[in-house]
């Protein structure tokens, strides 16, 4: 795959005291869609700040598409995409305006800036409309759509979904795919862990400028060993004490259903019991550890070693 983003040994220092990222290391992708978590502090918007070539690192190497996005290069910056947290645009001026605005900044030819109104959910009346007059929402969007002027190859988001209703937020997430079928980085950064967990390919976790976790859902759940929950509904007549396992016992959880915490050695074993016709059981259904549950895992492991 190609290397889109490099980041080797980063360190940013700031007033001499303050490391806000901490020998950070990792490569993004082509095609790739990554979630950065982390609290407030633990150095996202620091990196954002070094990728988009605002600020440089103490020490440490940044590259974006081969080159530092530092230097000025104006190729680099053209095919960067990004969207803050707090998007902040004029509030005089009409959202084609605002974009028309970005558009020249990019040299992007307006008849195709003018596509992404309808790609963002911005209708044409509203796009002609002063920016003071829209929601929070709409802002989002038009912020959107300024982030993905020019087609960017790589382009990161801020919390890109604050301030839309869920069937934007679907929307947006749509977006996102088509854009990494078409090959772009998209680095999402956001608090919404559970929008994440189906819509990010990797997982990227920061803790006090360090990368402490970094790997798809798949890899994180092996790596924290975290236990499974096992639902089960009985066939009509079954309890599930005639299929109890090791001596645990299965919890009710309302509406005929039952559950077991197993841990992660034992879950395929168990699986493979419970799948037995001879059981008894109607419907089993298998609840892995959140994006949420594995973030607290990791967070108080790191914390315990420090």
């Amino acid at each position: 795959m190609t290397i889109t983003v490099s980041v080797r040994n980063v360190t940013k220092r700031y007033g001499g005291k303050v490391d806000a990222l901490r020998e950070l290391t990792f490569d993004l992708h082509e095609g790739e869609t990554v979630a950065l978590v982390g609290h407030n502090g633990a150095g996202k918007t620091t990196l954002i700040k070094l990728l988009l070539g605002l600020i440089r690192p103490t020490s440490g190497d940044v590259q974006v598409l081969g080159e530092d996005p530092a230097s000025g290069n104006f190729g680099v910056r053209k095919v960067l995409g990004y969207l803050p947290e707090s998007v902040s645009f004029h509030l005089a001026l009409t959202g084609r305006e605002t974009l028309a605005f970005y558009a020249r900044l990019k040299r992007v030819d307006m008849q195709s800036a003018d596509r992404l109104f309808e790609r963002v959910g911005l209708t044409a009346s509203a796009a002609d409309r002063p920016i003071r007059t829209y929601s929070k929402g709409m802002r989002q969007r038009l912020g959107l759509a300024q982030a993905l002027l020019g087609a960017p190859r790589v382009l990161l988001l801020d919390e890109p979904t604050s301030g839309l209703d869920p069937a934007l937020r679907r929307n947006f997430y749509t977006l996102v795919n088509e854009l990494r079928a078409g090959g772009a980085t998209v680095l999402l950064s956001s608090h919404a862990l559970g929008e994440l967990e189906d819509r990010a390919g990797r997982v990227i976790i920061v803790h006090r400028g360090l990368r402490i976790a970094d790997g798809t859902l798949d890899d994180l759940r092996r790596i924290a060993s975290l236990p499974s929950r096992i639902r089960v509904r009985p066939l009509a007549g079954e309890h599930p004490v005639s299929f109890a396992c090791h001596g645990k016992q299965w919890l009710p959880t309302g509406e005929g259903s039952y559950e077991m915490e197993v841990a992660h050695c034992e879950r395929l074993p168990m699986l493979h019991r419970l799948s037995d016709p001879d059981v008894g059981i109607d419907s089993l259904t298998v609840i892995e550890p959140t994006l949420d549950d594995l973030y607290a895992h990791f967070l108080n492991s790191q914390e315990a070693a420090t």
